[in-house]
């Protein structure tokens, strides 16, 4: 069986690591002790046989074996089941990586059932034991242990979204250049944080409700409060964050379509320059064609043309090669063509 850690606690000292799921709460029952079992990635027959053990409920049971469950707290009897997203961020890759943990709190026990490297808890388990007036507040301690590990586990995502946002706010401005594609994943990311972080803070608000109720350890109450506190600043980040990608997402559009606007205007000055050259090329042209007209004419050699025999036929021929091309001379200045 993946079971990670096995033992009893008595006033929150470690009293006895049972070799068996039997014997752990048999010995939790007779001492009046709290048993706390971490199991990593049981199968299905693993975790049923902890349910029959402990008498959990069905639905928690199989919640916990489906997993891609989001973060909740629901009570079957006087078993609080716990369903935690913890995470860690790939800074390399750009991408959040969900775990997730299932926790049984019942009044003698705590079964912790995670499914990723994601929260350590074996850290939780060595702070809790290296301040035993906490652990010996029994299994509700626990639960805010990893509660507090997972909220904490949270902050180096924040550090790291708020690196990768502050690099797209450079790059959106230091040159031309499309970043939507990265935003965009980015968003996806911060919106996957949210929906993982968000779902805390109704959950501990219940349960420091809960807690009053029940006039639990002063401390402990204000530990919880302390967690809700950080939730709700890792709540108010993300949804910076979703913000921040939104209108960079919108920034980039704009200064996208200013560069598609600029390189516009770039073409139409140059087509507009080319056309003031077709038609200064035109122009010349069509005056240098005029003179060609008329000398085609005369060049057609027909032995019956009455000019070739006038004597003011030549000094005519070239008077209106001249005028007519500078008529058309004038006439193309005129326009600005020239």
């Amino acid at each position: 069986m993946p079971i990670v850690d096995n033992a009893v606690y008595k006033d929150g000292v470690r009293l006895t690591e049972p070799p068996s799921l039997a014997e752990t709460f048999e010995t939790a029952r007779a001492h009046d002790a709290m048993a706390w079992i971490g199991l990593y990635r049981p199968s299905e027959d693993e975790l049923r046989a902890v349910a029959e053990e402990f008498d959990l409920h069905g639905l928690a049971v199989e919640d916990a074996l489906l997993g891609h469950q989001r973060s909740k707290l629901e009570k079957y009897g006087d078993v609080i089941f716990v369903v935690l997203r913890p995470a860690r961020y790939l800074d390399a890759e750009e991408k959040v990586e969900f775990g997730e943990v299932h926790l049984f709190i019942g009044p003698t026990f705590v079964i912790t059932v995670r499914h990723a490297e994601s929260p350590d808890l074996a850290a939780v388990r060595s702070r809790m034991e290296h301040t035993p007036e906490l652990l010996r507040l029994g299994p509700l301690a626990v639960l805010y242990g990893v509660l507090d590990q997972v909220v904490d586990e949270y902050e180096p995502i924040v550090a790291g979204l708020m690196n990768d946002i502050d690099e797209i706010e450079d790059q959106l401005f230091s040159g031309p250049g499309d970043s939507a594609r990265r935003i965009y994943e980015l968003l996806r990311e911060v919106i996957a944080f949210q929906r993982a972080v968000s779902p805390l803070l109704p959950m501990l608000r219940s349960l420091d409700e809960g807690f009053q109720k029940q006039e639990i350890d002063v401390e402990l109450r204000r530990n919880l409060r302390d967690v809700q506190d950080h939730a709700l600043r890792v709540a108010e980040r993300a949804d910076a964050f979703r913000q921040l990608l939104q209108n960079a997402l919108t920034t980039n559009s704009t200064l996208v379509g200013e560069q598609q606007n600029a390189e516009m205007r770039r073409l139409s000055e140059v087509s507009l320059q080319q056309g003031e050259q077709v038609k200064r090329i035109s122009s010349w042209a069509a005056i240098l064609f005029a003179p060609s007209i008329i000398t085609g004419v005369y060049g057609m050699n027909f032995q019956n043309m009455p000019e070739l025999a006038w004597t003011a036929g030549y000094p005519f021929a070239l008077g209106l090669m001249v005028l007519l091309s500078g008529g058309l001379y004038l006439a193309f200045r005129r326009r600005g063509w020239l």
